[in-house]
This record gives C-alpha cells, structure tokens and sequence, in this order.
C-alpha cells in the first residue's frame, strides 16, 4: 500500500463479458470529465449511467449531461437532506451551495417546481434522489423532508418516471409512506441498506434494490443475506460514486469502472456466473428506467 494513497484511483479491474449499467452515479462530484469517466467505465463493460440530482443544480446538471451523451440516463430530485435546508436554511453551508437563509415551504415549492419540469423532460428517467434520512436529519427537518418525499412520488406518478429512494436509518417511514401516496409502477431502493426480512417486503411490491459497494465491507452481514434473498429480476447494482468504494479499495474514490468488482461479490453471494447475473442486471435496469 505505500505508493496508493487514499486519492489513488483503484486500478482497473478486469472487464465484464456482458455489459451492464451503473444505477447510481454522482459524476458532477467525481475528478475529470464525464467523457473520461464514460470511456473508463466501457472499457470494463460499463455502458450505461444513470446520473443522479440531489438538488436543484445537480438536477439541472444531469438533464443537460444525459442529453449530450447517449450512454448517460438522468434522475432529477431534492435528496432528503436538502429540503430541510431549503425550508430551515443551511448556515453551515454543508451542501454545495454554501450558507443559505431559511426560505420556509414558498421555497421548497418553487424548488420542486422546478424539479417537476425537469422530469418532463424525455432524457430524464426517474424522479430520485427523493426519500427519508434519519440519519443526518434531526425531528426539525422530519417535516420538510416527508412533504418533500410526497411531492416527489406524486411527481414520478404524474411523469411515469422511475422513483429512486434514499433511504438512510428510515426503512419504516419510507415504506409507509409509499404505501400511503401510492408507489409509482417503478421504484429503486437506491444503496439497498435494509435486511433479509425488508427484501421480502420490497420483493413481493416489486421495488428494485440496487446493490453498491458496501455490500462487499466485512461487516455487511444482513445486507448480503438481504441480497441473497433478492430475486435476480429485482437486482441493480450502482457505485454511488464518489462513494462506497468497494473492497478492497473502501476509502478510495470509487467511480463506474469499479461495477465489475462489486458485481463480481454479488455474484458469489447470489450463487449466479457473473455472465447470468449481469445479463439480468443489464434487462433490470433498462426495465426500471425505462431506455
């Protein structure tokens, strides 16, 4: 390890014999250009992105990047976490756009507002990443955040686009909630984090999980037994890059050419080829986003 160091890109790893696609990438917030990452990605039988809103911008971003690359899919939304600070305001300026005013529910409306026009357009696919963070959002931002996520899948209803779902530490309300709106016809549970039992309840509504690099972690335990029970024709795999590098790169900057070592673990884990699990992974994801 002493030439690497935490900013080393991984190596690449060898290619897959049957392409598949990355659900779940962040390239806005990875080192050089989308050609760069496009072409490294298809080099190891990546062929397809699915690039990821989380804001406004972000969202903005995807749209106009998935309609200047065929290979590229985009989904628009405000992630759990940034509707708070769009309602409350963000004086720590922790997201991107730096330190912002409380703007209250006006400002979260003309936010989604704008996401909804977004996901009118033909290239854009899902409406995501929309859903619950327990995690970094303490009982003051509950609010926002669950109004935000109700927008959002009264959206992808109203678009026919894919629903993508963050959920961090929220399995319960997230599940509610969709029962409670209504789940649009696709849903992808984006970084898969529940258990074995939560698989059996999003297998049997028929919501996609979509498998990242943390699956490989040593302490991943319930979340290899969730994907051993997953059916095959439920399965995505993503990076979340920058994100949940796989091992035995875990702490490195993670980017799509990494799919094939995190396909390769699910693989092992499924006691599928790695030909019959991509196979599948590549007709899951087309099917969930609809190219």
């Amino acid at each position: 390890m002493s030439s690497t160091t935490k900013d080393t890109p991984p190596p690449l790893p060898e290619p897959l014999r049957v392409a598949v696609a990355d659900s779940h990438t962040h390239l806005d917030m990875q080192d050089g250009t989308v050609e760069e990452a496009l072409a490294k990605a298809a080099s190891v039988g990546v062929t397809t992105v699915v690039q990821v809103g989380c804001d406004v911008n972000g969202s903005r971003w995807a749209a106009e990047t998935a309609a200047a690359y065929e290979a590229v899919h985009a989904t628009v939304a405000l992630h759990p976490n940034e509707a708070p600070r769009i309602v409350l305001g963000d004086p720590d300026g922790w997201s991107r756009q730096g330190a912002r005013e409380p703007g209250g529910d006006a400002a979260l409306d003309a936010a989604l507002a704008e996401i909804d026009a977004l996901a009118a357009l033909p290239h854009v696919r899902g409406v995501g990443e929309t859903g619950l963070d327990h995690f970094r959002t303490g009982p003051d931002g509950m609010a926002a955040q669950q109004r935000s996520f109700r927008a959002h899948i009264e959206i992808a209803k109203r678009h026919g686009k894919a629903l993508v779902i963050h959920d961090r530490e929220a399995h319960d309300d997230v599940l509610r909630i969709l029962r409670e709106e209504g789940a649009p016809e696709r849903v992808v549970f984006h970084c898969y984090s529940g258990d074995a039992e939560m698989a059996k309840i999003c297998a049997e509504a028929g919501y996609y999980m979509s498998f990242a690099g943390n699956v490989t972690f040593k302490n991943a335990r319930p979340l290899r037994d969730a994907l051993a029970v997953a059916p095959p024709e439920l399965v995505l795999v993503e990076t979340d890059a920058p994100f949940l590098t796989p091992a035995p790169y875990r702490g490195r900057p993670n980017a799509p050419y990494l799919i094939p070592v995190t396909l390769r673990a699910m693989a092992e884990v499924k006691g599928m080829t790695e030909e019959a699990l991509a196979t599948a992974v590549a007709a899951n994801t087309a099917r969930a986003f609809g190219y």
